[in-house]
């Protein structure tokens, strides 16, 4: 017998419901701000809140444990493609995977185009494989090399490399999250597809023209080619550099391009790193299965050399796991006492426009890549409680999977304690309240979207009541 019924429980009040979330962000600023202290602890802290408002509420400990349990279950797979990650980046240093790659790149790439190469290159890899996470642990790591070794700011390199990762997995039919829109939703995939280059393509151009911008600030950088030089030469003395080598990369993007789940096709791409270790650089079998968990270790006493080689291993992920399952306990645990309904319908009363409506729903996104700390939430959470109130205006589901797209997906690399942008912040190294302002396509894409919305510029209306939608559409043209 359950130890609680659905008569037993209140709804959270909106002033209730509020309660672990200011908390919450007042722990995170004090925490981090005054005490210096990592997002861990606060999260934990509010946490704890969270499970006092829930029991409060009329909700048992043992449903608040289940309910974070099943929510942590949802984070598993991205744990375990995170410390997949951790070892292929050990393992291709190791066997000069990423400094092959580095040192082909430090020749094909200058400082004034770096940052929209970069941009542009991430697109394609992101692309063709799917999965923003695959495309930042295999060529993201290696452009942060690049960046690095031509004496670019990181943070403006690894924002570079997140808007184009997640623009490529954004619009790729491969991607987990393109597919998880539509089929929330009631959207078809390629209808979905389309109707979101409406709002990412310009969002892209923009921020390609600010990367332009950005880029010329490093015209008349020449002063660092010696530099260049060197850690070429540095690279060339510990590592034997082979274009041979870059059968790894292209490996794992074949196989992610033919669908190979990401885990075995990561994990596949890790043990030739250990292979090319063996056999290009010479080391021995345990050494090179070693770097998968412990990572490489460079000390040549040459600080870029080293800040670049001391790098991977699953045992630097560890950091960033703790903090996933951290944030995953809270955001299930506010979910189950339906803190973030009651958070939604308030939102939902100022929503009388369309473009209110879609501006609701941004902010709902964003709150709960905040809140929840999980893109997928992000994603699941809006795709659900928004659905009805878009068809009671009569608006194409499409609209809504474009939104959420445009909001959950392409927000969750910006807050540290994301599942995502803790994933970043263990891939490349940079955390995200220092790449945030350089992200622009993931900063972009939520405003197009609101301004769409206010325009009634794109938006689709059902085409079974014309009548409604010309009504609802006249209505919106007023209101703007």
């Amino acid at each position: 017998m359950k130890e609680n019924t659905e008569i037993n429980v209140r709804k959270p009040t909106l002033m209730v419901a509020m309660i672990p979330i200011v908390f919450m962000i007042v722990s995170l600023y004090i925490g981090i701000a005054v005490l210096d202290l990592d997002a861990h602890i606060p999260l934990l802290i509010s946490g704890v809140v969270a499970t006092i408002v829930a029991m409060w509420l009329g909700f048992s400990w043992k449903e608040i444990e289940v309910s974070f349990l099943n929510t942590i279950r949802l984070s598993l797979q991205a744990i375990i493609i995170l410390l997949v990650i951790g070892a292929i980046i050990g393992s291709w240093i190791a066997g000069g995977i990423v400094p092959t790659m580095i040192y082909y790149g430090l020749e094909l790439l200058s400082p004034t185009y770096f940052l929209v190469s970069a941009c542009a290159i991430c697109c394609v890899v992101a692309l063709a494989s799917g999965n923003a996470w695959t495309a930042a642990g295999t060529i993201g790591i290696a452009i942060m090399g690049i960046g690095e070794g031509l004496g670019m700011n990181t943070a403006m390199v690894a924002g570079a490399v997140i808007s184009g990762v997640y623009f490529g997995d954004k619009v790729s039919p491969l991607s987990e999250t393109t597919n998880m829109a539509p089929g929330i939703t009631g959207a078809e995939l390629f209808e979905h597809i389309k109707h979101m280059m409406y709002t990412t393509v310009p969002a892209l151009a923009i921020a390609l023209v600010l990367y332009t911008i950005i880029g010329l600030r490093f015209t008349n950088v020449q002063s660092n080619i010696g530099e260049v030089q060197q850690l070429q030469s540095q690279l060339n003395d510990i590592f034997l550099i082979t274009p041979w080598l870059l059968i790894a990369p292209a490996a794992v993007i074949i196989m992610m391009m033919f669908r190979m789940p990401a885990i075995p096709g990561l994990l596949i791409g890790s043990l030739i790193g250990v292979v090319f270790s063996i056999g290009f650089q010479g080391m021995a079998a345990g050494d090179a299965f070693n770097v998968m968990y412990y990572g490489f270790a460079s000390d040549i006493g040459v600080s870029v050399v080293d800040n670049l080689l001391n790098n991977g291993g699953m045992e630097s992920m560890m950091y960033t796991v703790a903090l996933i399952l951290i944030a995953m306990s809270f955001g299930g645990i506010l979910e189950k006492a339906g803190i973030l309904e009651a958070i939604v319908l308030a939102l939902l009363k100022f929503a009388k426009s369309t473009g209110s409506l879609i501006a609701s729903t941004v902010a709902t996104c964003i709150a709960a890549n905040i809140i929840a700390c999980d893109q997928y939430l992000a994603i699941i959470l809006p795709g659900r409680m928004y659905s009805k109130a878009y068809e009671n205006k009569n608006l194409h589901p499409k609209n809504l999977s474009r939104t959420i797209e445009d909001a959950g997906t392409m927000t969750s690399p910006l807050v540290p304690w994301n599942t995502c942008g803790a994933f970043m912040f263990g891939t490349l190294g940079v955390s995200a309240f220092s790449y945030a302002p350089f992200a622009f396509l993931c900063i972009l894409s939520p405003i197009i979207a609101i301004i769409y919305g206010y325009l009634n510029y794109k938006i689709e209306y059902l085409p079974a009541k014309p009548a409604a939608a010309a009504e609802i559409a006249a209505d919106d043209r007023l209101k703007a």
